[in-house]
């Protein structure tokens, strides 16, 4: 178990002055604490008043008031067109919607879920529910019946809405297990319209009842964690940790959320809102009034017009994807005959990230002449290229899930794309470190979020404390919620550590630490992340705890494998067919051989396998975000893994 360091004096960082964005003071250093000559805590003060009284419900209506046409989403037509929804138009649907929710006798508390992907209708449901002083739930649309009828049963929700027939019919068997269950609504049988229609004879004056009553302090939602080792337990987040959140995220990430140009500010959200990081960006763009849009597929041939269509100027996404971009951005390269051309762009990209990052904090003075001319020359060969697919007015990504890497992060900034790194839990409410705007350190997850305190126990564990830590988890055989933070603090589970200015690296998982046989510690997440960056690669888990070395089991890429092998001059095979194939093992040993630089001789991957599948969500091998099931991976790879180590 983690020990929390002992007390030591605290060191201010000195403030650091903004040079940009509209002369805005956005950074002051973060203060510092050490123990034996390593920082062991950082805190950043909060840059925005803690909210007293209100909720989120109120968030439409302070806008319709404030600004009643201003335009605060974005709603795609099904002929593919996006409309605008004003601030009171908005208001006016989730004061529709919840009357009906009022009108179908769901009482304040009542919990109900969303199952949909990312939706305009998601987020309507969301305020609505709140402004009928509800408590939201959301499942993720790609549940299966045994986990969807788990978080209904232990979140005790009243009310599902699924997006549909096919979801709401799947819980039908199940309905008779779940007695608190009293409405099924389905979105794409237009029983949201319905709803709103329903709640016509309900005063709105009994809304504004419902919303005076909720408070900061009140339970706003109920997220179920991903539960990559057992059960998924409830984080009961409250309207106080949303607040606490958005509102020093936003004051943070001004560039994003206030545009300081006459360009309007506009995110296109497309990762689950099911999960706490695409919901609180969601939260975060009504209250800053930017302009929101949802787009449900994350398929290129889906996502590619919306993203054309709507124009973000912010994105919303994890490492995986940005690989992936910039992986087809190489493929078409070398299909038409300009690879070493892209390789050279690559290489300038990263230089002049690089020294943009050293300009910023002081390490350098900024890309040289030379570097600035060269990087002109291949902005509309390559970067333009990348940045026109991906709606051509992103300036800006924030990003978060995993680590980014260095190069790769260094890679977009100098193709004009600022990354926003960040660390965070569903128990934190998204992020609790960020890449500070005008001082980003390429490879870190940035500098604790203002308000929030970052300590490193003894074992390395990250402890984390601030008003966005939840308060508690769900235990309804408790009578409600049970604490989550010990004296103040809440244990991660991470491991990391912080540099002498206070930006924070993640390691790993304590849980997922690899102990050979020979006793030394390997956490696998670095390599992991570093190799899922090969073209080839589409997973990649090591093994080692308690074997005498450590190996690797890896899955291909159906679109880097296809694009290989037309450039080798080989027809396309399917990548199960290539598993024992001599070619394409010495290419992924080179890449093998590439990260075990990274690290020692003993942390080193000396034997891998290529699996004749990938690792799937469907499968049982990923979480919905992404991260890997470790043991059920050991498990369904059983055999793999013993030959591994038998030869």
């Amino acid at each position: 178990m983690s020990t929390p360091y002992p007390s030591a004096p605290v060191s201010s960082g000195a403030p650091v002055q903004a040079t940009d964005y509209d002369g805005l003071p956005v950074l002051v250093a973060p203060e510092t604490r050490r123990l034996d000559g390593a920082v062991r805590e950082a805190y950043v003060p909060p840059f925005a008043p803690p909210v007293r009284h209100g909720s989120l419900a109120d968030l439409p209506f302070d806008n319709a008031e404030a600004e009643p046409g201003a335009v605060v989403l974005s709603r795609r037509a099904a002929d593919g067109r996006w409309t605008d929804v004003t601030a009171e138009e908005f208001a006016a649907q989730v004061l529709a919607v919840a009357r009906g929710l009022i009108a179908e006798g769901l009482m304040p508390g009542d919990r109900i879920a969303v199952m949909a992907r990312t939706t305009y209708e998601w987020t309507l449901l969301d305020f609505a529910a709140w402004a009928a002083g509800l408590v939201t739930v959301p499942v993720y649309p790609t549940s299966s019946v045994f986990q969807t009828r788990w978080i209904l049963h232990d979140s005790g929700a009243v009310a599902l809405v699924t997006e549909t027939t096919a979801q709401a019919a799947a819980m039908g068997p199940e309905l008779e297990r779940l007695p608190d269950l009293g409405h099924l609504w389905v979105m794409e049988q237009g029983h949201v319209d319905r709803l709103a229609e329903a709640g016509g004879q309900v005063p709105d004056g009994e809304v504004g009842v419902r919303r005076g009553m909720l408070g900061p302090d009140t339970l706003a939602t109920l997220i179920y964690t991903s539960g990559t080792t057992g059960r998924p337990k409830g984080c009961a987040l409250s309207h106080g940790n949303f607040f606490a959140e958005v509102d020093n995220a936003i004051e943070l990430l001004h560039p994003v959320f206030r545009a300081g140009s006459a360009e309007e500010a506009s995110v296109l959200l497309f990762l689950p809102m099911s999960h706490v990081f695409g919901r609180m960006v969601a939260i975060a763009c009504v209250r800053a009034r930017v302009r929101l849009g949802h787009a449900p597929s994350l398929k290129a041939e889906d996502l590619l017009p919306d993203l054309a269509a709507f124009r973000p100027t912010c994105l919303l996404t994890i490492p995986y994807m940005l690989e992936k971009i910039f992986n087809s951005a190489r493929a078409k390269a070398e299909e038409g005959g300009r690879a070493g051309a892209f390789d050279r762009a690559t290489t300038v990209a990263v230089r002049y990230g690089e020294a943009l990052e050293a300009r910023q904090t002081g390490a350098g003075g900024g890309p040289n002449r030379a570097l600035r001319t060269t990087r002109s020359f291949y902005d509309p060969l390559v970067y333009r290229r990348i940045r026109n697919a991906m709606g051509g007015r992103v300036r800006y990504v924030i990003c978060g899930g995993s680590p980014l890497g260095r190069r790769l992060a260094a890679f977009y900034a100098g193709a004009g794309i600022e990354v926003f790194e960040g660390y965070g839990l569903t128990e934190t409410t998204g992020a609790s470190t960020v890449t500070p705007p005008l001082k980003p350190r390429l490879g870190t997850v940035g500098w604790p979020l203002p308000g929030t305190r970052v300590r490193i126990a003894a074992d390395g564990e990250i402890l984390l404390a601030g008003d966005h830590v939840l308060r508690g988890y769900w235990d309804p055989q408790a009578g409600g919620v049970v604490p989550a933070t010990r004296d103040g603090w809440l244990y991660t589970g991470d491991i990391g550590e912080l540099d002498g200015e206070g930006y924070l690296t993640i390691t790993g998982r304590k849980k997922e630490l690899l102990i050979t046989a020979g006793g030394k510690s390997v956490a696998p997440a670095p390599l992991e992340n570093w190799l899922r960056q090969h073209p080839l690669i589409s997973q990649v888990m090591l093994v080692g705890d308690g074997r005498p070395y450590v190996t690797a089991l890896v899955t291909l890429d159906p679109d880097g494998i296809t694009h290989w092998r037309q450039m080798i001059g080989r027809h396309p095979v399917p990548p199960e067919l290539l598993v024992g194939d001599a070619e394409l093992e010495a290419v992924l040993q080179r890449a093998l051989d590439e990260a075990n630089r990274l690290v020692s001789r003993p942390e080193s991957i000396r034997r891998f396998a290529v699996l004749p599948v990938d690792f799937t969500e469907e499968a049982g091998h990923l979480t919905p975000s992404m991260k890997l099931r470790r043991e059920r991976i050991m498990r369904d790879f059983a055999r793999e893994i013993e030959d591994l180590y038998a030869r």
